[in-house]
């Protein structure tokens, strides 16, 4: 892959499509990024090695100049340059691969180390017994001790089968690259859609720990909109509706409170970036 270039302490944020990537929850946060951003297309990988094209097949459209073009599923980095950040940022959005994993994060990562990148973030989302009436639980976990003393980050404590994010967050590890993981837990009962407000909180969390100035753009109003659709959709089952109450109420119970004197000054904080990145003349 090609060479990132001269980049300002570059932060390196990754969300695969997949099995790590509920209701497109941490994709829909990477694909904001590039978008709020206008992040530069640097580097593609060859979908040859890493793809099975009958599980992930191209498709067929047009492109700006109106011609027929194939476009092939793969692995695409981005470099964005956020003005006032003082840090550039690498976007790395992709697919989970078919085949041959440790060879794929070792390409990704080759060019994340020649970048010399200071920290990984890699985002994902699953599907969990969580109501949609309250705000999306979202963890962060680190392999890193430094980075789990001085952020306060609980290392993961599960065991099972892992996906591309754990494959890749482990080579992060080998590399001697720190890296955190961040996760929304999406509510399982209403995941076949994009969970706008899902994003929404995966962003609100990496703009909480890396203390970048994330712009929201449409992202609040279209929560809003997927708050109301899933209410409706609960308002017409009354299956639904005695279910939602029921994690709700597990929810209440055992849930810290959210409003203290730290949670209030980090939010106020977030405001005043995202109000200074949002003027235009900003």
């Amino acid at each position: 892959m090609p060479d990132l270039g001269e980049l300002n302490n570059p932060l390196v944020i990754a969300a695969f499509e997949g099995w790590n990537d509920a209701a497109e929850a941490a994709t829909g946060a990477v694909d904001h990024l590039i978008d709020e951003w206008d992040a530069e297309l640097i580097a593609e990988v060859d979908p040859e090695d890493y793809y099975d094209f009958q599980v992930n097949r191209p498709s067929v459209g047009f492109d700006e100049a109106g011609e027929r073009a194939l476009t092939w599923p793969t692995t695409r980095v981005y470099v964005a340059k956020p003005e006032g950040a003082g840090r550039d940022i690498v976007l790395i959005r992709g697919i989970e691969p078919n085949m041959r994993w440790r060879g794929f994060c070792n390409e990704l990562l080759a060019m994340v180390d020649d970048a010399d990148a200071q920290l990984v973030v890699v985002l994902g989302a699953l599907l969990a017994d969580s109501p949609h009436t309250r705000p999306i639980p979202v963890s962060a976990t680190t392999t890193d001790t430094e980075l789990a003393t001085a952020w306060s980050l609980e290392p993961s404590k599960y065991e099972g089968p892992t996906g591309i994010t754990g494959v890749f967050s482990d080579a992060c590890s080998s590399l001697g690259i720190p890296s955190v993981s961040v996760w929304a837990a999406i509510p399982h009962y209403i995941a076949g859609s994009p969970c706008p407000k899902a994003t929404l909180a995966l962003l609100g969390k990496v703009e909480a720990l890396t203390d970048l100035a994330i712009p929201e753009g449409d992202l609040p109003e279209m929560a809003r909109a997927w708050q109301r659709g899933a209410d409706e959709l609960s308002e017409e089952d009354p299956e639904v509706a005695e279910y939602v109450q029921s994690l709700e109420e597990q929810r209440d119970t055992t849930d810290l409170p959210e409003a203290s004197g730290d949670a209030i000054a980090a939010e106020f904080e977030r405001y005043l970036r995202r109000r200074n990145t949002d003027r235009p003349d900003s």
